[in-house]
This record gives structure tokens, C-alpha cells and sequence, in this order.
């Protein structure tokens, strides 16, 4: 069974020979495997399941602050923090919900293409997908702020509907060079989620971001692909929309946040899920064996029946020691081992 074929009977809900897994690695969690491995390639040897591209827009590096980037959308981020691969915005795009004069940049159409060929000659035998991060919620507020974005959904309705529309068209754009191409998939990046509940609560987002994705999905769909939807935090209480809008599997599944055996057994013939291994507390805390034992666990709960691609729950970020991950994919990459 290759790799690809494992990861969609996966997401169909069927059993497969081994769980297909995945990690993302920060910047710095990188170069810290390149300095432990001593091997600039180690990704190569670990097997990884997934083949993906996420459209950002593209940083402009600022000569005069190279802690700092401009994106395609003319924000400009800090990167001066902890988090090195994006940052904070540094001042607001968007003032006025009342008078948005912001004109979306024309996409760069050579640029985007020449990703998406560069992730077709990379595909292997991987499950392949192109994706578009800060893809609603997030690109609002990259553009007008957090608080102003929340404060307009109760303040100024009208110019926060205008504004999402914007995002949406320029992102369906986006979708229809991505479609063009052999790809497996659609992702989707937009927090949404906080420790406990949704950022905005429910209703909000079933008036402000789930239209849109709708939209969005339903492009996808229309070329027979699979979604895949990126939320940090509780989102359990729109897994119901998120299914009936066409949601295929969810990331990333936090089990600090989830009843991961309720969650798995209440939703987990419609609804995948890709992560499960803790960024927030397993990873960097415990020891390679309480690791183990955990990623043990968690694969047995959530790998029943297929519905499952096991991941930390976020790219792997600096504070997460080596032997940390090492261990994480010792359970990954010799299942009938650890999983009998």
C-alpha cells in the first residue's frame, strides 16, 4: 500500500495496514534535528505521509529590520519574539469598517505556479495537497486587527461582510490555478479556537466564517477533492457545520482540549482527524518513554476504523527536545511493534 492510498482510505473511514502519520517542523525545531541527526535530509528518512503547499502570499524581507517582513498584503510582521516563522502584525492595514478602501494584490500568478509544480515533482507516493493559510478569520485580522475584527461583528456588520467577501474572492482565485493541478486535497489554515470554545462563539461564526467556507469547500468539492480544515483550539461546537459544509478531516486536535475517546466515537465515522500528539504539554514536557506511551495510546483510540492521520498537534516548535521527537517517531515508524 503506498503512502497516498494508505491516507485516503484513511480519510474514507477505513482500516488500514499501518496509521498513516505526518510532522510539520518550525524553522528552529529544524535546525535543531539538522544539529542532532547530523544530516541536513533527515526528513527524507522519516517517512513522512503528507505532500503539501500553503499559499501565504510571499514575505518581503526589510533591509533595515531583518527581524521583520512585509507580506504580499503589506503587513508588516515582528519576528523579533519567540515565534520566528511569523510573528505579530505591526500596525493595521484596514481602519475603517465603514469606508474599506483596501484593494486585494494581484496574485502572482508565475510565482504560485511554480509551487505548485515544485510540489507535484516532490509528490512521490504521497497523499498531495495544495492549501491557503489565514484563510478567513485570520487574514482579517492580519489586515485589521484581532479586537477590531471581533468588535465589528457586533459594531459594523455590514463592513466586516464586505471585508470577508474580499478575502473569499481573492482565496477562490487562488483555488482556481491550485485546481488546475493533480492534487489529492484542498487545506484550509484559520484559527478559530481558543483553550475553551471558539474565539468569536458559535453563532458569530455561523454568520461571519462559515458562509465563506462553504464557498470555499464547495470549490474543492466540485473537483471531487478531499478538504482538510486547520483550527488551534476547541472547535467542537461547529464540528456539525463543518461536516454538513463538507469537511473531510480536521486539524489538529488538541488532546488537552478534547475528550479524544467521546470526540472519536460521536464524530469519527464522518469527520478524520490529523494531529493528536501534544505540542502544548507531551512533547515538550515528558520524557521519550512517557512519550511513547502516550503516542501508544493515542494512535490505539483514534487509528480504530480508520479516521486517522497521527501528528503532533502543531509543526514542531523549538522547545520540544530531539529526543523527544525521535521517540514520537519510533512509535510512528514501527507500528507493529508498539500497536499490537
Amino acid at each position: 500500500m503506498t503512502r497516498r492510498e494508505r491516507v485516503i482510505k484513511a480519510l474514507n473511514h477505513e482500516q488500514t495496514d499501518i496509521i498513516p502519520f505526518n510532522a510539520d517542523f518550525t524553522m528552529q525545531s529544524d535546525d535543531i534535528m539538522v544539529k542532532f541527526t547530523n544530516d541536513i535530509k533527515f526528513k527524507d528518512k522519516l517517512d513522512l505521509h503528507l505532500n503539501y503547499v500553503q499559499y501565504w502570499g510571499w514575505p518581503t524581507e526589510l533591509e533595515d529590520k531583518p527581524e521583520n517582513f512585509k507580506d504580499t498584503f503589506g503587513v508588516v510582521w515582528d519576528r523579533s519574539g519567540a515565534d520566528k516563522d511569523i510573528g505579530m502584525p505591526l500596525e493595521k492595514i484596514i481602519d475603517d469598517f465603514e469606508n474599506i478602501e483596501y484593494v486585494f494584490p494581484e496574485i502572482d500568478e508565475v510565482r504560485l505556479r511554480a509551487e505548485y509544480e515544485e510540489l507535484l515533482k516532490n509528490r512521490e507516493d504521497k497523499f498531495t495537497f495544495a492549501g491557503i493559510g489565514f484563510s478567513m478569520f485570520e487574514r482579517a485580522w492580519s489586515l485589521a486587527g484581532m479586537p477590531e475584527v471581533l468588535m465589528a461583528m457586533v459594531l459594523y456588520p455590514e463592513g466586516l461582510h464586505k471585508l470577508l467577501d474580499m478575502i473569499c474572492d481573492y482565496n477562490l482565485k487562488v483555488m482556481d490555478i491550485a485546481l488546475e493541478y493533480d492534487i489529492d486535497g484542498f487545506y484550509f489554515g484559520d484559527d478559530w479556537g481558543q483553550q475553551k470554545g471558539l474565539i468569536m462563539g458559535p453563532d458569530f461564526w455561523r454568520e461571519f466564517i462559515k458562509p465563506r467556507m462553504k464557498r470555499m469547500y464547495a470549490k474543492a468539492k466540485e473537483k471531487g477533492l478531499y478538504v482538510l480544515q486547520h483550527s488551534c483550539g476547541d472547535v467542537e461546537s461547529i464540528f456539525e457545520d463543518l461536516i454538513e459544509i463538507g469537511l473531510d478531516c480536521y486539524q489538529t486536535f488538541q488532546p488537552e482540549i478534547y475528550d479524544i475517546e467521546k470526540v472519536k466515537e460521536k464524530f469519527g465515522d464522518r469527520l478524520a482527524f490529523w494531529g493528536g500528539i501534544s505540542t502544548q504539554q507531551l512533547l515538550p514536557k515528558a520524557s521519550p518513554e512517557e512519550i511513547k506511551k502516550e503516542t501508544i495510546r493515542i494512535m490505539k483510540i483514534m487509528g480504530k476504523n480508520g479516521g486517522y492521520i497521527a501528528a503532533p498537534t502543531h509543526a514542531l516548535e523549538f522547545d520540544v527536545p530531539p529526543e523527544n521527537i525521535q521517540a514520537m517517531f519510533e512509535v510512528f515508524m514501527n507500528q507493529e511493534k508498539y500497536l499490537k
